[in-house]
């Protein structure tokens, strides 16, 4: 396993929390030596990874019968320069993932896929719950036919949060703020750049 052991989170609960505070997962089939990848929300329920994949999307043929999936998600990264700490270091990356394998099994209800959908949605407004999509929801009923429903029961875990843990505990506090303030920066930034309004 890779990244060395000081680098890895064997603990559930540490997973669970980077799957609930970053759903996007990067979802990854294989059918004969050529990968199939979507990047789509998964909601994490018993055990289990939840989620729903546009029909027309050619993954979705592979999201049935105990196929075999590889999961990504994400959580906060970042460069960190030597510059930050109180020892002489390298430069190093920063970043927390989760990584998991699992079987799928296609669920075919739409009453079920309905409810889910509601249950995601209900999910991700946390906490303020500024929309609610409503069981009568006329556009929600339309959309049933194009949407696939499907489980991921999860069979392996693997965290990796490469968090300058073997520094000095000085450094590694160092390493953590500037996770925070790159991240909080380097958004604004970015976006700023790529949606630049025309003077």
């Amino acid at each position: 396993m890779y990244p060395p052991k000081q680098h890895q989170d064997n603990d559930i609960n540490h997973m669970v929390d980077v799957i609930k505070t970053y759903p996007l997962a990067t979802l990854i089939s294989v059918k004969d030596n050529q990968p199939f990848i979507t990047h789509l929300p998964l909601v994490y329920e018993n055990k289990k990874l939840v989620g729903h994949i546009d029909i027309y999307n050619p993954q979705t043929k592979l999201l049935k019968n105990n196929n075999e999936v590889t999961i990504l998600f994400s959580g906060p990264q970042c460069y960190i320069s030597p510059s930050i700490y109180s020892t002489t270091q390298l430069p190093t990356w920063n970043y927390i993932k989760v990584h998991l394998k699992g079987k799928v099994t296609a669920i075919d209800s739409k009453a079920a896929l309905k409810q889910s959908l509601i249950t995601m949605t209900e999910f991700l407004e946390a906490p303020d719950h500024k929309y609610v999509l409503e069981p009568d929801n006329p556009r929600l009923d339309k959309n049933l036919d194009y949407i696939k429903m499907f489980e991921i029961e999860i069979t392996d875990w693997e965290g990796k949060f490469k968090l300058s843990q073997d520094k000095k505990p000085s450094d590694t506090k160092a390493a953590r703020t500037e996770l925070i303030r790159a991240n909080q920066e380097s958004v604004k930034v970015f976006l700023d750049k790529v949606f630049e309004q025309k003077k």
